[in-house]
């Protein structure tokens, strides 16, 4: 039987039709602060936390429920006799339900220009306390922490009296689901401020002991990878418009599963490049990559690379979209469209594919992306993202032959593409533009020969970029059969130097950078 309610929101939403309904059950409502005055102005009958402790609000209202008489009324077992003896002897009455939501911390710490100061004065340290109190209770108690549930909650009082046990179980999971979010939002923001101030590596640990993500959802998708597995989209807190969970959608269906998984990657292989740069791209793996001059050369370059691979497929742009290069985009049936902008008319043209997923993301928000997780049976694995890369002063000439200044262009832009090529991967390029790409083997000379193959006659003259190491000297020997000029790869086999030996052999400039890019 609910007797007695504790109602203190921040979001006022329902707030007043939820009330009056309690009222017009004969509902006595204790409340504080906005949510009182509120009430009393939608002429609703309440009773002020203050007169029930006996003690008023004190330190700019930081205290006003952390009162035994609060939490007495909550936490008191009613079949516990020595509990019910206890609070009537100290003149405490029970608490039936508790309807609290907390201050607004998400929305102070995505406010622009927020200071710590105010951040903190917006952590809730009562309610959660309140709701924690009466989840724990839930068997006594009705803990309410979402407005959606008000409605649910009267009609259920009004057909049978009170809230039954499946219910009461389901509100209190809701609300340690909450409260645990709450917790480490506030968590991950304060470490966001200490490593913001602090040297690298003398402030919060990057891998702590226990750790707790806070992630809201964006959507919920039709299905996953695949139509049998259910999916939803979840978001960092505070990102922003240079992330993929940040971009505008300007046009076409809603994103699925696989959209996001590729446009990330899409996303992150384009961000690679500072000259205009395109790059298209099919389950997760670059199929046609290009820089130019302009975007428009850049994208028909990348187009042409790999005609048939590009279908059905996702192209990212790292230029704003003019009209001329959306007609060619039109040509064919692509998924989605990343860009950091679209000329209106160029918008309109996309536009013309109903289904066509036009992204807007901002290029030059280029803050820390967070960390790179991958989920394992019964765990996780945590790493920093494959974001480091060598100076070119760094790279070391193994070979009789040097590159020449042309090869190196073209060595370092296929070093850009192989990074986000799936392991064991293999990329030729030439001119700044792939010509072709061997993707997910589980050797080195099987991507070697499936690049060469899809390059054909565009294989002499290229240059060859390995993500890893040659474990034997037979890519090379592929290399100098298909007329490829120079190479770059890892080095770090025990056999380097068998590889080298084939490269002067047959006149190919090889360089080692010291940094592998494994991609799984």
């Amino acid at each position: 039987m609910i007797k007695r309610a504790l109602i203190s929101v921040s979001n006022k939403e329902g707030l007043v039709e939820f009330a009056r309904g309690l009222r017009e059950l004969g509902v006595e409502i204790l409340s504080t602060g906005g949510t009182a005055k509120a009430l009393q102005e939608a002429g609703i009958e309440v009773t002020a936390v203050s007169d029930v402790t006996g003690f008023p609000e004190i330190l700019d209202g930081r205290v006003k429920t952390l009162h035994p008489k609060i939490h007495g009324g909550i936490l008191a077992r009613r079949d516990n006799n020595e509990h019910m003896q206890q609070i009537s002897k100290l003149g405490i009455e029970p608490i039936d339900l508790v309807a609290i939501n907390l201050y607004p911390f998400k929305q102070t710490i995505e406010k622009p220009g927020v200071t710590l100061e105010e951040a903190i004065e917006n952590i809730d340290i009562g309610g959660p306390s309140m709701l924690r109190s009466a989840a724990k209770n839930h068997k006594d108690v009705v803990a309410i922490v979402d407005p959606e549930d008000y409605p649910l909650i009267l009609d259920e009082l009004k057909k049978k009296g009170n809230i039954d046990g499946k219910r009461r179980i389901k509100l209190a999971c809701k609300v340690f689901e909450h409260t645990a979010h709450y917790d480490a939002l506030i968590s991950g923001y304060l470490e966001k401020q200490i490593l913001a101030d602090e040297p690298a590596g003398l402030a919060v640990k990057e891998f702590p002991e226990n750790l707790t993500l806070a992630y809201e959802k964006i959507q919920d998708l039709r299905y996953g990878e695949n139509p049998h597995q259910k999916a939803a989209f979840y978001g960092e807190i505070g990102r922003h418009s240079g992330t993929l969970a940040g971009a505008k959608q300007l046009g076409g269906k809603e994103l699925s599963f696989n959209n996001i998984n590729d446009a990330d990657a899409a996303l992150k292989a384009v961000r690679e490049f500072d000259m205009p740069a395109a790059v298209g791209l099919k389950h997760t793996n670059p199929c046609g990559v290009a820089c130019s001059d302009n975007i428009y050369d850049a994208y028909v370059k990348a187009y042409a690379a790999d005609p048939v691979s590009i279908f059905g497929g996702i192209v990212a742009l790292n230029r704003p979209v003019d009209a001329r290069t959306a007609e060619e985009l039109v040509k064919i049936f692509l998924e989605i469209v990343i860009a950091p902008g679209y000329e209106p008319e160029a918008l309109e043209i996309l536009k013309t594919k109903k289904n066509l997923r036009i992204l807007e993301v901002d290029f030059d928000n280029k803050s820390d992306f967070g960390l790179d997780m991958k989920k394992v049976s019964g765990g996780l694995l945590v790493q920093e993202l494959d974001i480091k890369d060598f100076d070119e002063s760094d790279l070391k000439v193994v070979t009789k032959r040097a590159p020449s200044d042309k090869e190196m262009k073209d060595l370092l832009f296929g070093w850009k593409v192989v990074k986000h090529v799936k392991s064991n991967a293999i990329v030729l390029a030439k001119d700044l533009i792939t010509v072709g790409v061997g993707a997910g083997q589980v050797n080195r000379i099987w991507p070697t020969e499936q690049s060469i193959a899809h390059a054909g006659d565009k294989a002499k003259g290229a240059v060859l970029a390995s993500d890893a190491f040659f474990p034997f000297s037979d890519v090379v020997e592929a290399a100098a059969d298909a007329g490829i000029t120079a190479i770059i790869q890892p080095g770090g086999s025990l056999r380097d130097e068998d590889s080298i030996k084939a490269a002067d052999v047959n006149d190919i400039a090889m360089v080692f950078t010291g940094m592998r890019h494994f991609r799984h």
